[in-house]
């Protein structure tokens, strides 16, 4: 054999070797990628059989925009319930997917639809803003979406626009004014001034209590309405300052209602009549911003802090182990809203595919929640609960509410 043979068949196998290894490393590869495309099958399998065994709630919340601080406390809320259950019910798994309403009626109307249409969504739940309740009430009841509102308190929800896939679990706007009317009337004395944020709620609720105080033997001598988001109350305050009254209804809000409380004292009305208002005029997360100035202000709410009870106790325990800081009303409305939605699920043994039968278990649903026992009144879809007079106090100098007086079982008249 010549030297040019030998080294023909030298090459010759160098090149038979390295062409076998390709074709191993090709098979090798052809194997991995068969098996990626296995586990990616197995994986679109688990995923439907997952969906199989899924309960999926849509929530609709403010998380950015001027009522962030609402959504993220009913958000936290919602979570610290589903988590004492592991987020399963009747062997199904709770899926829940948020979406950012930006308390705006519009945007919030096309994440409804891309819940129902994209997520297929089973129940729906939130809403601050009663204007995005309105919003989407329409789409909802055609297409038969079990909706529970969690906070949105205008009144024509359980009223004029009431649907029957719709129920509420948070509060109306006559159950809030009209609770302080009767009590005012009797504790604080004859003649109040008005005084509210100029919007739909604020009007909505200074009417209901109008209605109560007139009812018991009151008479209301004035009525103011600053805008919503207003800096100085000066020119009001002098207003109410010149009239003859034993105290002033006030309905304020987040940083208005940190403003009025202030100035209501820095321009002397805190010595000559006495305020009250609603919860949200004196809530834990204004408070600390509002300082003393809070101080001898009554409040109508259906859940404080304060509430000495083991429900309660054990709520707010169990809140400030997970968040580190105290719960809110809206954290106590999230917390709730998703008992009602596991008790519904669990009375139909897990099986929501029926949304009349889904609205039918949440109005059947009736507990001890930490605001006191509540359950649904089926003809307005409203919810039945405890009313509170609270009363801001200093101890070991800093604001605290507390409960003085119990209205039982308050329940909207529907019209």
């Amino acid at each position: 054999m010549n030297v040019n043979k030998k080294l023909f068949m030298f090459f010759s196998l160098i090149f038979l070797v390295t062409l076998l290894a390709a074709c191993g490393n090709s098979a090798i590869q052809s194997n991995s990628n068969s098996e990626s495309s296995n586990t990616e099958e197995s994986t679109e399998q688990q995923g439907e059989n997952a969906g199989e065994g899924t309960i999926k709630v849509g929530s609709i919340l403010p998380f950015s925009g001027v009522y962030a601080s609402l959504g993220k406390d009913l958000s936290d809320g919602m979570k610290l319930y589903f988590d004492s259950v592991d987020w399963e019910v009747e062997g199904k798994t709770i899926e829940l997917i948020e979406e950012d309403t930006e308390a705006d009626p519009q945007i919030a109307l096309r994440r409804v639809r891309k819940l129902m249409d994209q997520d297929n969504i089973d129940i729906l739940t939130g809403a601050v803003s009663t204007a995005v309740a309105y919003a989407i009430r329409d789409d909802v009841d055609t297409n038969k979406l079990p909706y529970l509102a969690s906070h949105a308190g205008g009144d024509d929800l359980t009223r004029g626009q009431r649907s029957d896939y719709i129920w509420r679990s948070s509060f109306s706007s006559w159950q809030i004014g009209h609770s302080m009317g009767e009590w005012a009337y009797e504790n604080v004395g004859e003649k109040m001034y008005v005084a509210a944020a100029d919007y739909a709620f604020g009007r909505e609720v200074s009417a209901a209590f109008k209605d109560a105080y007139t009812a018991a033997g009151g008479e209301i001598v004035g009525e103011v309405y600053p805008p919503l988001g207003n800096n100085d109350y000066a020119s009001y305050l002098t207003t109410i300052s010149g009239v003859e009254a034993d105290g002033v209804y006030g309905f304020f809000a987040g940083s208005d209602a940190v403003r009025f409380v202030q100035q209501y004292e820095q321009y002397g009305l805190k010595d000559k009549y006495t305020l009250v208002g609603s919860g949200w005029l004196v809530s834990e997360d204004l408070r600390e911003s509002i300082g003393d100035a809070a101080e001898g202000i009554f409040a109508s709410s259906f859940w404080d802090y304060s509430l000495d009870t083991v429900e309660n106790q054990e709520f707010v325990a169990a809140y400030e182990e997970a968040y580190n800081r105290r719960p809110t009303v809206e954290s106590l409305e999230g917390y709730d809203a998703a008992r009602v939605i596991v008790e519904a699920i669990s009375t139909l043994g897990g099986d929501v595919s029926d949304p009349d039968a889904t609205v039918e278990a949440i109005s059947n649903v009736t507990f001890t929640s930490p605001r006191g026992t509540i359950e649904f009144d089926k003809d307005t879809h409203h919810i039945i609960q405890n009313m509170y007079i609270t009363e801001t106090v200093i101890e070991d100098g800093r604001t605290e509410n507390n409960v003085i007086h119990t209205i039982d079982s308050v329940q909207d008249p529907g019209e």
